[in-house]
């Protein structure tokens, strides 16, 4: 499930409600390896599985801010904004790492929009995300993010 708008006007009647989830997508080490190169955070339980198998969450896991950094590509699966000559993001108010993404394991996005306010030359919406983990109790990630688009 997903939901699409033709314009930035439909966005206020969507407030409250939630949007869809995004296809599952599929962690892999290359993917942290690749981040770790990006960022610098070249941290054991990251990018060492035969070290990380004996630690303390039996293999290596995704940092929380690749987890994080996956919000805009899986929000693009949620909702999908016509009419706007662009988006971009805007920050986060909130955000909590609530559970470790152990290599290997499929994450999918959850939204629910909670506010669309006008801004100059476009529209500011602050979306409600949970990243999940397949068949896991307790989610990722949940945060709480801005995007703005602009026309």
């Amino acid at each position: 499930m997903s939901t699409t708008v033709s314009s930035l006007d439909e966005l206020p009647g969507l407030v409250g409600q939630h949007l869809g989830y995004s296809r599952w997508h599929r962690i892999t080490q290359e993917q942290v390896d690749q981040f770790a190169d990006a960022t610098g955070d070249h941290q054991w339980i990251h990018v060492d599985p035969a070290r990380a198998a004996a630690g303390p969450f039996g293999g290596t896991i995704a940092h929380g801010y690749l987890t994080l950094s996956l919000a805009p590509v899986l929000l693009a699966q949620v909702l999908r904004v016509e009419g706007v000559a662009m988006g971009v993001n805007y920050g986060c108010n909130r955000v909590r790492f609530v559970s470790p993404v152990p290599v290997g394991t499929e994450v999918r996005c959850g939204a629910t929009l909670a506010g669309a306010d006008q801004v100059d030359g476009g529209t500011q919406l602050t979306v409600d995300l949970t990243v999940e983990l397949r068949d896991a109790p307790k989610p990722a990630c949940v945060a709480q993010v801005v995007y703005r688009y602009y026309v």
